[in-house]
């Protein structure tokens, strides 16, 4: 526009008294503040809507025990052998050892959790536990000891989990301005339905995407982080009790 022109934004919305703002000025910030139009209809014709709950529900993954594994193993080994190079030796080098290597598989879609392992019988102070892959075990596990005098067993053992993925159901509750209801959902929110007493019967009304409600009119925004903002606005004939 040319400077020193006059100009005049009209504003027309179903539901609202029109407005035209003039002498709007350019370069600032407008607000256009628009007049519901009343609603008339009969006294205590309105029908009541009460106690608004939204449901919907997530889906979780849950990490469910089912059982252990359990697995013995063991180096042989013959004590008071001088080491030689290019062989396993003792920590001080100076006693021939020998190293076990034992692996345990939790099964397709499982992992392990809570590994532990021992020795359990034969010369437990002359050997040592190598390696292990615990702390990022998941469906397999493996660990390496090592012993250098006789012939030693350890014991590999681990609990057993499955992950197991089901729906949650949770209840949120909106914000009543008016005529107008208000609720944010998580990114994941699925089956949202809103739960309400319509003139104290209580009924669930299924949102679903084309937000259809019988008794209200509703929009949905998505925030820059996916969370989901609801609004709905009553239709004539209804009131908020």
């Amino acid at each position: 526009m040319r400077r020193g022109l006059s100009l005049t934004l009209a504003f027309r919305h179903a539901g609202y008294e029109p407005l035209d703002l003039r002498g709007v000025a350019p370069g600032k910030l407008c607000i256009a503040r628009l007049t519901p139009v009343p609603h008339r209809s009969a006294a205590g014709a309105a029908a009541k809507i009460a106690n608004v709950i939204v449901k919907y529900s997530v889906r979780t993954t849950t990490m469910v025990n089912i059982g252990s594994a359990v697995k013995p193993f063991a180096v042989v080994n013959t004590g008071n052998i001088p080491c030689r190079a290019g062989h396993p030796c003792s920590p001080d080098g100076r006693w021939a050892a020998a190293v076990g290597t034992a692996t345990l598989d939790a099964g397709h879609g499982n992992e392990f959790r809570n590994a532990r392992v021992s020795c359990i019988a034969g010369p437990c102070p002359f050997t040592r536990i190598q390696s292990t892959n615990f702390a990022s075990a998941g469906q397999t596990l493996q660990v390496t000891a090592i012993d250098w005098s006789d012939t030693a067993t350890f014991l590999l053992e681990a609990e057993v989990y499955r992950p197991i993925a089901s729906d949650v159901t949770r209840d949120t509750y909106p914000v009543i301005f008016g005529r107008k209801l208000t609720f944010t959902l998580p990114a994941e929110a699925e089956g949202v339905s809103i739960q309400a007493e319509l003139d104290k019967t209580p009924i669930v009304f299924p949102l679903g995407p084309a937000l259809l409600l019988s008794w209200a009119e509703c929009q949905l925004d998505v925030n820059k982080d996916q969370t989901r903002v609801y609004r709905c606005e009553l239709k004539p004939g209804y009131r908020f009790s």
